[in-house]
C-alpha cells in the first residue's frame, strides 16, 4: 500500500511571491484525503510537488506505492491525441518509457524493413511485454468498455476531441482506479462530469483501498468521500481530521484560536519591551539594575526570535456586483426548437427575472443550446466575441434589450490569450489602472492581475470571465458548469451575486449544492427529450418523463 508525506517545503513563485511556506502532512495508508484552498493558493502545485513535476526548493516529499496522477487539463484535451495517448498518460513510468521505444521502432520499420531495423522492432515488444504493456491493454479493455461502451481495440486511435471532457474524465479515472498504482493524486477529477458520473466517482472513492489525494470545489463529492481535508492558505497547510459537514466549524474555531495565541503573544511582547525599557531608565541611575536590565533584553530578543504564532489567514472577499438591466417580459423564446441530431423539437419559454438551471447527462445538448443563445444575439456584451452559429432547426430568439453573457465551461478565450487580467479590463472596459485594480480586487484577483490569461488558475480565469460578465453589461447570463473551478468561497459569492443580480439566469450546472438556488429545471433527457421540472433531475434515466 501507499502512502504522502510533504515535510517543511516552501515554494516560491517566479515573482517571489511565497506560495508555500513551511508545509507539512501526510496522507497515511488508504485514506481519501481532499486539497481545498482559494484559487490560486498553489493546491495544483502542492501536488506537481507530490508527483515530482517540481522539485521543492525547500523541504522534502515523499511517498510509497506507484504514483498515479491526473492533471487538471484532462476533459479538456482538444489536441490531435488518441484514446491511446490519453490511456498511456496516467500509466506507470515503466509502461510509458516502454511504449515510447515501441512508437520509435515502428517510425523506424516505416521508413525502412532491414534486418536490424526488425531486430530493433523485435526488442521494443520484449520491452513492452517485460513492462506489463500486454497486460495493461486488458485494462485499458476494460476501462474503454465501461467508459465509453467499446473495446480497446475499437477505438484506440480515436481523437481524444471527438470525446466529451466527461467521457475523457471517465475513461481516465477508470484506468488509475482500476491500475496498479497504489497512490492516486487526482486534481479536479470531477470536472466535466454528470451528476451519476460524479456518484460514481464518489463510490468508487470510497469503496477503494488505494491512498487518494484529491482537489475538488464539488461540496456534495467532499461532503461524501474525504476522509479528512487538507487545506492550503496564506501560504501554509493544515489538516481538519472529520468530514467536509463540519470543516466551516472548524476552520472558524481554528482562526479564532490563531486570533487568540496572536493577541497574547502581542500583549506578552509589549509587556516585554515595556519592562526592557523601564529597567533601561534604571539601569542609568542605578547601576544595581544592570543585570536586570541584561537579562530582559536577551528574554525580549529570545521572544522576538521565536516570533509570532501563524497569523489567522485572510477570508476571501469577493464582490460580484452582477447587475443586469430591464428587458422586455420574454427573454428566451424556443418554437419547435432541435438541435440537428443532439434532441428532438422542444418549445420553451424563460421569463424575465427567473433563474433556470439546466440539467442532463454529457453530451445530451446543454452546452450547444447556450451557445446557440449567444448565437442569435443581435447585440453581445462590450469585449465579447462573436459565437459560432449552431446548426439548428425550429426557432431560437431573444427578447426586447436582452444581451446574452456567454461564460465557457472549457474556458477557450483564445482572444485573452497571452494579455494579463489588468491589460483584458483596461482594453475591453475603458477602465484606468487604478479602476481595474479595483474591479480585480473585488474577485481577489489583484494578485494576478499581470499574470498572462493561460497561466492562470482554472478558478482565475472562471472569476475573471465572471468579471467580464459584470463589466460587458450581459442582461441574460448563459453559464455553463460557472463553479467547476470556482473555490469554496468564490461559489458561494457567486450564488449571492446572482440573488442580487436584475436579469435572467439559464445555468447548466451537474453542481448539486449550486443547483439548489435556482426556480426551476429545464432537462435534457437521455433519449432526446427536452422537459421542465420543478426539481433537480439528476439521474434522468430513472425518472418517467411527461409525455
Amino acid at each position: 500500500m501507499g502512502h504522502v508525506e510533504v515535510g517543511h517545503v516552501s515554494h516560491a513563485l517566479p515573482d517571489g511571491r511565497v506560495l508555500l511556506d513551511d508545509a507539512s502532512f501526510r496522507v497515511g495508508d488508504g485514506v481519501t484525503a481532499a486539497l481545498v484552498g482559494p484559487n490560486g493558493a498553489g493546491k495544483t502545485t502542492l501536488l506537481r510537488l507530490v508527483s515530482g513535476d517540481l522539485a521543492p526548493q525547500d523541504g522534502t516529499v515523499a511517498h510509497s506505492g506507484g504514483l498515479g496522477v491526473m492533471r487538471q487539463f484532462i476533459g479538456n484535451v482538444r489536441d490531435e491525441s488518441s484514446v491511446h495517448d490519453l490511456l498511456l498518460s496516467v500509466a506507470p513510468p515503466r509502461v510509458r518509457e516502454a511504449a515510447a521505444v515501441v512508437e520509435a521502432a515502428e517510425l523506424a520499420m516505416m521508413e525502412r524493413d532491414d534486418e536490424p531495423t526488425q531486430l530493433r522492432y523485435a526488442n521494443a515488444l520484449a520491452g513492452w511485454g517485460d513492462a506489463g504493456g500486454y497486460e495493461i491493454e486488458v485494462l485499458w479493455d476494460a476501462c474503454c468498455v465501461a467508459a465509453l461502451g467499446v473495446p480497446y481495440d475499437a477505438c484506440r486511435w480515436r481523437e481524444t476531441r471527438t470525446l466529451s471532457g466527461g467521457e475523457q474524465k471517465r475513461l481516465a479515472l477508470e484506468a488509475l482506479l482500476r491500475g496498479p498504482d497504489e497512490v492516486l493524486l487526482l486534481d479536479e477529477p470531477d470536472n466535466y462530469l454528470d451528476v451519476p458520473g460524479k456518484q460514481w466517482l464518489e463510490e468508487r472513492l470510497r469503496e477503494t483501498a488505494k491512498t487518494v489525494l484529491v482537489v475538488s470545489h464539488d461540496r456534495e463529492l467532499l461532503d461524501r468521500c474525504a476522509d479528512r481535508i487538507v487545506t492550503v492558505e496564506g501560504g501554509r497547510v493544515w489538516i481538519h481530521g472529520g468530514r467536509f459537514s463540519t470543516y466551516a466549524a472548524a476552520r472558524r474555531d481554528r482562526n479564532e484560536r490563531l486570533e487568540e495565541l496572536r493577541r497574547r503573544w502581542d500583549e506578552e511582547h509589549a509587556k516585554l519591551k515595556e519592562l526592557v525599557n523601564t529597567l533601561k531608565v534604571k539601569a542609568t541611575v542605578n547601576d544595581g539594575f544592570a543585570s536586570r536590565y541584561r537579562a530582559a533584553q536577551t528574554r525580549l530578543r529570545k521572544f522576538e526570535e521565536a516570533g509570532p504564532p501563524e497569523t489567522p489567514p485572510r477570508d476571501q472577499s469577493l464582490k460580484m456586483r452582477l447587475r443586469g438591466g430591464r428587458t422586455g417580459k420574454r427573454a428566451v423564446i424556443c418554437e419547435d426548437l432541435e438541435l440537428t441530431g443532439l434532441m428532438r423539437s422542444f418549445g420553451e419559454e424563460v421569463w424575465f427575472g427567473e433563474r433556470v438551471a439546466v440539467l442532463g447527462s454529457n453530451g445530451s445538448g446543454k452546452s450547444h443550446f447556450l451557445r446557440l443563445l449567444a448565437a442569435v444575439a443581435e447585440v453581445l456584451p462590450r469585449g465579447a466575441v462573436p459565437v459560432r452559429p449552431v446548426a439548428h432547426t425550429g426557432v431560437a430568439r431573444l427578447g426586447a434589450r436582452v444581451v446574452p453573457g456567454l461564460f465557457a465551461q472549457t474556458h477557450a478565450r483564445p482572444d485573452l490569450a497571452g494579455r494579463t487580467p489588468c491589460e483584458i479590463v483596461m482594453t475591453e472596459h475603458a477602465r484606468l489602472r487604478n479602476d481595474a485594480m479595483n474591479a480585480l480586487a473585488r474577485y481577489e484577483l489583484q494578485f494576478c492581475a499581470e499574470q498572462p490569461f493561460e497561466t492562470l488558475s482554472g478558478g482565475q480565469q472562471a472569476r475573471l470571465q465572471i468579471l467580464l460578465l459584470e463589466l460587458g453589461g450581459a442582461t441574460l447570463l448563459l453559464l455553463d458548469e460557472p463553479t467547476d473551478n470556482l473555490d469554496l468561497a468564490s461559489a458561494e459569492a457567486l450564488q449571492e451575486g446572482l440573488e442580487s443580480y436584475e436579469g435572467t439566469v439559464l445555468a447548466v450546472t451537474h453542481d448539486r449544492w449550486f443547483a439548489r438556488s435556482f426556480d426551476r429545471f429545464l432537462v435534457f433527457g437521455a433519449d432526446g427529450s427536452v422537459y421542465e421540472s420543478s426539481e433537480p433531475v439528476w439521474d434522468e434515466a430513472r425518472v418517467a418523463r411527461p409525455r
